[in-house]
């Protein structure tokens, strides 16, 4: 039986999902009532009163709470998940409003009914007054603190963390040459096929509560709805469904819902269930994305950069749930593959009424990203230098790794990159788009009055990050294996990749396991999907649990054979003598044997009772320090994350007369270690260009000055559509293992985004010599580029 890792294993999950069975949450709970919720229409207002008298007479209510209602821990705002010592002034909200309302969307009344029909004609006659108050909308706003966004919160200002290694002034201050640059990437949204919901049923005979929930963290969210409510953690099983896409927008937790739909569960002794709309996803959910940056940045005459620094505001919207990880994470993320002299970087995260912010596929890396190769491109305009060689000079090189930026990341560990070969990764690239012939390419289009421009850019993304993740393998009398994970799955590929892991461990076909994945019952123990960490954290996990099931088969079938362990192997779930398959005994068989049996249930099970014979009569059935049935549990636990890179070039054509943007064509190469399933990853790269592109040259929430998003729909927030991205995207692979995991792997999962604003702004300016600084970049804006541009060269 040949080696599963590194194969191109079809999805398992697709069949079932493909045909129409799978099972999201608002395919749960039909017999369950109903919660919808009185929304804020404005971004910041003083609650003066509410009325819900006008509700009672519906028919088909069963329940109406405010925040008065709610018990005193219940009441209380949700909890800061990630405390930081520079978050001096961090605010999360309250399961329903108290008092004042912080933007659009927040949540104020919750209603339960017979179905959501009922719930929505009582949201429509329930009134609430309010007092407005002065909104605050944007990063500049947010600055000047005119207005304050919290009244305790002097400046709006949550945070203000720095970090530096050398001393970057003084590198800049003595460098031959200075740039500054202002830098923009304007706010986006995950916006997944599906919104968040939440269903609830209390058992009041058990006194235990059963929370489905469209989330990334079943762990976290049992966690937290067992705090809020008053229960022991055993008494809480949270199980996450079919999930139609996170992109990280469900790793926020506890949602409001997600509190407030199980209290309800509990309090009317009847199942509830809160599915989110389109629109409420908009206003209610998260954003992400928007930042300004001031770069300062002094380099010598062949663009190896001396010192840099970075200054930036992050607007975290109206309240800060999980902490200032998207800042951090720029902050860090920001330097790529480069090792300047100096670095010091300084950010201030701000409050606005707008949605709160949180992370999304890439989490801070694509703000980063894109100044640190706008930076590098104008250093190489200024230099006249290609802008290829730039990256050279300045790339960390094999030999360096591991390689210590002097930073500490979002872990809260030393940012430290454990493998790389970055000049190997730009080769690669530029032999696949084809960098050196372009310049002729492009001299030949401009004859026949076409725009072509080529761009590329570099990043670093830390993945894998802990604490911890596992796994727990069972082995059945059947020969079938079963996997149990505790991080969530939503559409990674989490089933086929664990499924292969486990088959390769212990030599059973990859449709012999069956993976589970965010179902406290099975398996309580995790943190989370996110951050590019599941194959690296849970993929690890689960092969060590494996394992160690392989070593206890191993033993128990060498005692059936009276032969050494070190003589089998394991093919085809049979154990044989190493050369000889037709020596052994089926991996069921096995597993009936290790689980000594007074009754015997079916053929199989004969062997294992007390009159089989074959046991040593002066040993236990059991012997002391072991466990009956052939199962492995294990855990992993980094020291650090590990570090994926790649590299993306794109050429675009630009419209002389229309200004419209069409992207040519999209190459990406790309390193995350080990390749356990090269399709998983190409997928994944498929996905985050696409997002990435949507991110580029499409979507943006536009919020008004009143702080209204005036595009909180489909028909008005633009996502790009198949004929919008590339049809073929060109991926290339180049592997260095990383030293920091069994499996020698990386992850991949955000990949595909981080560098799209980078480097489709780059290939952007190249087509048309105009300095692109602010991303997403529409048609109407390149039109009013060359617009002014004609302006200042009149």
């Amino acid at each position: 039986m040949s080696s599963l890792f590194g194969a191109r294993v079809q999805r398992v999950e697709d069949d079932r999902l493909l045909r129409g069975k799978g099972a999201y949450l608002d395919d749960l709970g039909e017999d369950a009532l109903v919660a919808a919720f009185v929304r804020s229409p404005h971004a910041h207002a003083r609650i003066t009163a509410i009325d819900v008298s006008a509700a009672l007479d519906v028919d088909g209510l069963v329940a109406i709470y405010t925040c008065e209602d709610l018990p005193e821990r219940l009441a209380e705002p949700l909890p800061l998940l990630i405390p930081h010592p520079s978050l001096t002034h961090a605010r999360t909200p309250h399961p329903l409003a108290s008092g004042e309302v912080n933007h659009v969307g927040e949540a104020v009344v919750m209603i339960v009914a017979r179905d959501r029909y009922v719930a929505e004609d009582a949201e429509e006659v329930i009134d609430v007054s309010y007092e407005p108050l002065p909104a605050v909308v944007g990063i500049d706003n947010a600055r000047r603190a005119e207005y304050l966004v919290h009244a305790d919160v002097p400046g709006n200002l949550a945070a203000r963390a720095a970090q530096e290694h050398g001393n970057a002034a003084a590198a800049i201050a003595a460098a031959p040459h200075v740039l500054e640059l202002d830098l923009h990437i304007e706010r986006s949204a995950s916006t997944p096929l599906e919104g968040r919901g939440v269903l609830a049923r209390w058992d009041s005979q058990a006194g235990r509560l059963q929370v489905w929930t469209s989330t990334q963290t079943s762990t976290g969210v049992r966690a937290a709805v067992a705090a809020k409510l008053g229960l022991d953690l055993a008494d809480v099983d949270v199980i996450t469904p079919d999930v139609g896409g996170g992109f990280g927008v469900k790793i926020v937790h506890p949602w409001p819902e997600e509190v407030l739909v199980p209290w309800a569960a509990r309090e009317l002794g009847r199942p509830v269930k809160f599915t989110e709309d389109r629109r409420e996803h908009f206003i209610a959910s998260a954003h992400e994305r928007a930042q300004e940056h001031h770069v300062t940045v002094g380099y010598d005459g062949d663009g190896r950069i001396l010192g840099l620094d970075v200054r930036f505001w992050h607007d975290n919207g109206a309240y800060v749930p999980y902490g200032l990880i998207v800042p951090i994470v720029t902050s860090t993320q920001l330097l790529g593959p480069y090792k300047p002299e100096a670095y010091r970087v300084e950010f201030d995260s701000l409050y606005t009424n707008t949605v709160l912010v949180t992370p999304y596929r890439g989490a801070g890396r694509p703000h980063g990203c894109f100044v640190m190769e706008r930076t590098i491109d104008a250093i190489a305009a200024e230099r006249r230098l290609d802008r290829t060689v730039v990256r050279e000079r300045n790339f960390i090189q094999p030999e360096e790794m591991p390689y210590d930026q002097g930073l500490i990341f979002q872990d809260g560990r030393p940012l430290v990159y454990d493998s790389g070969d970055y000049p190997a990764l730009l080769r690669k690239l530029k032999d696949l788009v084809g960098w050196d012939e372009f310049a002729a390419t492009q001299r030949a289009a401009a004859k026949e009055g076409r725009r072509l421009g080529i761009g590329l850019a570099c990043y670093v993304e830390g993945t894998g990050v802990g604490p911890y993740e596992g796994g727990h393998v069972v082995v059945e009398t059947s020969g079938k294996v079963k996997v149990a994970t505790g991080l969530t799955s939503q559409g990674q590929g989490h089933q086929t990749v664990l499924a292969q892991l486990v088959a390769d461990e212990l030599g059973v076909p990859v449709a012999d396991v069956e993976v589970v994945t965010g179902d406290t019952r099975r398996f309580g123990y995790a943190v989370g999907t996110f951050a590019s960490r599941a194959a690296v954290m849970s993929g690890s996990a689960a092969t060590l649990a494996a394992r160690k099931a392989r070593e206890k088969a191993l033993r128990i079938a060498a005692e059936a054979l009276e032969v050494s362990a070190h003589d089998l192997v394991i093919t085809d779930g049979v154990v044989h003598v190493k050369g000889d398959p037709d020596s052994g005994i089926g991996l069921g068989t096995v597993a009936v044997l290790s689980n000594p049996l007074r009754y015997a249930f079916d053929e199989a099970a004969k062997a294992a009772t007390q009159f089989a014979g074959g046991t040593d009569m002066n040993r236990p059935p059991v012997a002391e320090g072991d466990e009956p049935g052939i199962e492995g549990r294990a855990f992993f636990s980094p020291v650090r994350s590990t570090f994926a890179a790649g590299m993306h070039a794109a050429i675009v054509e630009t419209d002389p007369d229309t200004a419209e943007i069409t992207i040519v064509r999209y190459c990406v190469v790309h390193d995350c270690g080990r390749l356990i399933n090269p399709q998983i990853v190409e997928g994944q790269i498929h996905g985050g260009v696409a997002q990435g592109v949507g991110g580029a040259l499409y979507e943006r929430m536009a919020y008004d000055e009143t702080g209204q998003l005036v595009n909180a729909s489909f028909m008005d927030f633009l996502m790009p559509y198949v004929s919008e991205v590339p049809r073929r995207i060109e991926i290339d692979h180049l592997e260095t293992p990383s030293p920091l995991n069994p499996l020698g792997i990386k992850g991949a999962g955000e990949a595909g985004v981080i560098p799209g604003a980078a480097v489709l702004a780059a290939a952007i300016e190249d087509a048309e010599g105009i300095p692109i600084r602010s991303m997403p970049m529409s048609p109407s804006d390149l039109f009013e580029l060359r617009r002014l541009r004609s302006q200042e060269t009149a």
